[in-house]
């Protein structure tokens, strides 16, 4: 793990905020509530966030309203690219046996390709991780006040999505325990009732989708932006009393989905993370956690604060509060 660079972070580095369009950084990055203001590190965050989205959605290939769907395939290429430019080459394809159940979740929305490996020339399968590259990390430590960074960057993306700068794509909210659903609610409640936001957020559960987009198509109003959630180890590739199938929901992949500490460590945890990014496949991908031992989350961190620069910055101190 200590091998593994933080690459993104290290790649926007040199990246200065203040020299983006006018578009991208007129935000406040301050306010949460009428009781609460964010950390200067929480802060950074959002600009480290805004800094990658940046690169992908107008540096890369600037969004345009009704382009084709090449346009974001061209843009993960690119965007894979500046990895491998910035020293990145340590193999961090997806690779399959051929009986493999993953390789036949996936293949169905990414291309596989064939190859043999070893002596005995054994057929195996990848997929180039080019695919997946439209995501990034927030390495946190808990009681780093993750969920008001979650919150803020909702706001961040709708006033975007409002200034045609990224596309209007649906936005969900994944965790995996009922009582961070309850925290969100809690910390989305805060903020609707601040007097200087001009944007309420509508949370709606996940199985309401289709009854919400056919009551108003747009989940974008002049005031107001529905965000979905749901249990991250809720969601699955069939249909059970709890579980849903995420096809039903997959709105052609354009997600903004974010991932609260999704992720337990059981058997169906993989094919879960390979579901998080189908859905997300023409959106992007925003993964929060205090724990990342995937190479691939470590190396596509924006925004590095674990416990150790977390305590290291003097904020150990904080973290009952920030829980609290």
């Amino acid at each position: 793990m200590n091998k593994v660079r933080v690459y993104l972070q290290e790649m926007i580095k040199d990246l200065r905020f203040e020299n983006l369009p006018s578009g991208w950084i007129s935000f406040d990055f301050k306010t949460f509530s009428k009781t609460k203001t964010l950390w200067d590190y929480q802060e950074n965050a959002l600009r480290n966030a805004i800094k990658v989205l940046w690169k992908y959605y107008e540096d890369f290939a600037d969004y345009q309203k009704y382009e084709n769907s090449g346009i974001n395939n061209e843009r993960k290429r690119k965007f894979y690219e500046w990895y491998k430019n910035n020293g990145l080459e340590l193999n961090i394809d997806i690779e399959f046996d051929e009986n493999s159940k993953l390789l036949k979740l996936l293949e169905d929305y990414y291309p596989v390709e064939e190859f043999y490996y070893g002596r005995n020339k054994k057929k195996k399968f990848r997929i180039s991780y080019e695919n997946f590259i439209n995501r990034m990390c927030f390495w946190m430590a808990t009681g780093s006040g993750k969920t008001l960074v979650i919150v803020k960057l909702i706001q961040i993306l709708r006033d975007l999505i409002k200034r045609g700068e990224i596309p209007p794509n649906d936005i969900l909210v994944l965790t995996h325990r009922d009582d961070l659903i309850e925290q969100l609610k809690r910390h989305v409640n805060e903020f609707n009732y601040a007097n200087s936001h001009d944007i309420f957020i509508n949370l709606r559960e996940l199985k309401e989708y289709d009854k919400v987009k056919r009551e108003n198509p747009s989940l974008f109003r002049e005031k107001e932006i529905t965000v979905f959630y749901y249990r991250s180890d809720n969601l699955s590739d069939e249909q059970k009393e709890k579980i849903i199938d995420f096809k039903n929901y997959d709105n052609d992949g354009k997600w903004y989905i974010f991932l609260d500490e999704a992720h337990k460590g059981d058997k169906e945890e993989s094919k879960r993370q390979h579901i998080y990014s189908i859905l997300s496949r023409n959106g992007f991908l925003f993964n929060f956690s205090a724990t990342f031992t995937d190479p691939r989350d470590v190396i596509t961190t924006a925004f590095e604060f674990n416990l150790s620069s977390y305590v290291k910055e003097g904020y150990g101190k904080h973290i009952l509060v920030l829980e609290q």
